[in-house]
């Protein structure tokens, strides 16, 4: 019961309490004694007053606990408007904002389709190697295509005699000593290679120093020079891999043969390169193994693929997922059927813009819409610059400043052929 109510009761309490009292007083009078100067009606009279005064009162009270609750529904009335107000023009804001994103990237991808399409017969077209993705040609158009540059290209006499005198160690030495014209040698290579009467086992000798110096105290300049090393050995095989696959025929009738000796080798050195392998983390390799990278070009160059369970080399997907040879890698190992589970993982380690790369290039783009995981790669990249304030480490902030909004830049201005659409992206 409240204050006000309890009030009201005692007040209508009032007269059968004077009437009590009434009756109190007259039995106090017949018994007295003393003769009483005070009479009955001057204390009524005095009560009656006392009530009426407290029911004025109590109307007052009663008149501005009225008015008070009459302010007080306007006001939540009043602060209710104002809310709907501001919600509703966030709403607007919100829509607005939405609609410029949804245009924005519509407009990106649209011109993607129109500027990079993917073709269904043919996947090496002119336009792809802008997403710097390099495509596996048929083996009739390679072959025509490895005659044409045959005919064109002439490697350097040096270059010609170390790989005639199977001199691993100045071949590593010459290519590590012109990385300046480093494009041309590469074009150079395999002609250079046919030149050889052993061109696997050429190769295969290159590659003996690849790890070599994984358990030496290695300085900046001899960690550079391992690199160094190891790039020339991917090259290697990826220069007999393209001799081996492209002019399978012409190759074989030189003489040049994958013997079981020299697959015995190769099965060999991938076995010890797999063992190194399988320390590797997808988030510190970012995409971008060189070592996850050489390994697979090697079961691809001597086709001993089938000696490694697919999904295990799906698992490597991931550790070059940024390298241009990647997509062609995967044709060659016969992983074409798996890439949509790489898709998955790349998405979920958030690796969207690498994701969105290959759904372009092995036409999974209706399964993996872009425009969605980009909308998503986006949001998640807005979280995270808002909650910079977060204490992380110093190496995260790096990363993540460096690496986030300057790659999906470089993606973006891929597939648009055009200037960077940095400012595009911030308007998102």
């Amino acid at each position: 019961m409240s204050d006000m109510e309890s009030v009201a009761a005692l007040m209508n309490s009032t007269s059968s309490k004077i009437q009590q009292l009434q009756e109190a007083f007259a039995e106090l009078e017949s018994q007295s004694t003393v003769s009483m100067n005070l009479k009955w009606k001057q204390l009524e009279d005095h009560f009656r007053g006392l009530e009426q005064s407290l029911k004025k009162k109590f109307d007052e009270l009663k008149e501005q606990e009225k008015e008070f609750q009459e302010t007080v529904a306007k006001s939540e009335q009043i602060l209710e408007q104002r809310e709907a107000a501001v919600v509703a023009k966030e709403l607007t804001s919100l829509e607005k904002l939405q609609e410029k994103r949804e245009a924005a990237l519509a407009m990106i991808f649209s011109k993607s389709r129109l500027s990079l399409p993917v073709p269904t017969i043919n996947p090496m077209n002119k336009a792809l190697n802008n997403l710097g993705v390099k495509w596996p040609k048929p083996a009739s158009e390679e072959s025509v295509h490895l005659q044409v540059d045959n005919a064109v290209v002439t490697p350097r006499s040096e270059l010609v005699a170390l790989c005639e005198e199977m001199n691993v160690k100045g071949l590593h030495k010459f290519i590590s000593d012109n990385r300046k014209n480093l494009a041309a040698i590469r074009e150079e290579i395999p002609s250079a290679l046919k030149k050889t009467s052993h061109p696997y086992g050429l190769v295969l000798d290159s590659l003996e120093d690849f790890y070599s110096g994984d358990n030496l105290v290695l300085d900046g300049k001899k960690d550079g020079d391992l690199l160094g090393v190891r790039r020339t050995c991917l090259m290697l095989l990826e220069s007999l891999g393209q001799l081996h696959t492209a002019g399978i025929t012409c190759f074989s009738l030189e003489g040049h043969m994958l013997t079981t000796n020299i697959i015995e080798r190769a099965k060999k050195i991938a076995f010890e390169w797999k063992s190194k392998l399988d320390n590797l983390e997808i988030d510190a390799s970012n995409g971008n193994c060189l070592e996850a990278h050489a390994f697979l070009q090697l079961l691809a160059t001597f086709g001993i693929s089938a000696e490694y369970n697919e999904d295990d080399l799906c698992k490597l997907l991931p550790y070059v997922s940024r390298r241009r040879q990647t997509p062609e890698l995967c044709r060659l190992l016969g992983l074409s059927q798996k890439m949509p589970g790489v898709i998955e993982v790349l998405v979920k380690s958030g690796r969207t813009i690498d994701a969105i790369n290959l759904a372009y290039v092995f036409e999974l783009t209706e399964q993996f819409e872009p425009v969605q995981l980009l909308k998503a790669y986006l949001r998640d990249v807005k979280k995270l610059s808002h909650a910079r304030n977060v204490k992380i480490s110093p190496g995260a902030q790096v990363h993540f400043s460096h690496f986030s909004f300057e790659y999906c830049n470089v993606f973006c201005s891929r597939i648009l052929k055009t200037a960077p659409v940095h400012n595009q992206m911030i308007t998102l």
